[in-house]
């Protein structure tokens, strides 16, 4: 079982009961910077794809956003694993 973080901005967080959509979206421009915690913000609590500086691209489900970085759950492609991400790590998103 994924770590569940013991409370998130509205209360007990859980992972999303439903997998992601099963297609990858296509990537948006990449910024040269880190990404804006304001940017990410309008994708907490959906579905969103994240791309990471080198390419690699996954599902992500985001409850939380912090000055420097993002927490939430990602799909590994069977279940929901909650994890951190620095915003310096995610070269572009999309959410849903």
């Amino acid at each position: 079982m994924a770590f569940m973080p013991p409370f998130g901005p509205q209360g007990q967080q859980q992972a999303p009961t439903a997998p992601p959509p099963q297609y990858t979206p296509q990537q948006p421009a990449a910024s040269a910077f880190a990404v804006d915690p304001g940017a990410i913000s309008g994708c907490l609590f959906r579905n969103t794809y994240v791309w990471l500086s080198g390419g690699r691209g996954f599902w992500f489900y985001p409850i939380f956003v912090g000055r420097t970085s993002v927490a939430g759950f990602r799909w590994n492609g069977f279940f929901w694993m909650y994890t951190g991400i620095d915003l310096r790590q995610i070269q572009s998103f999309t959410c849903f």
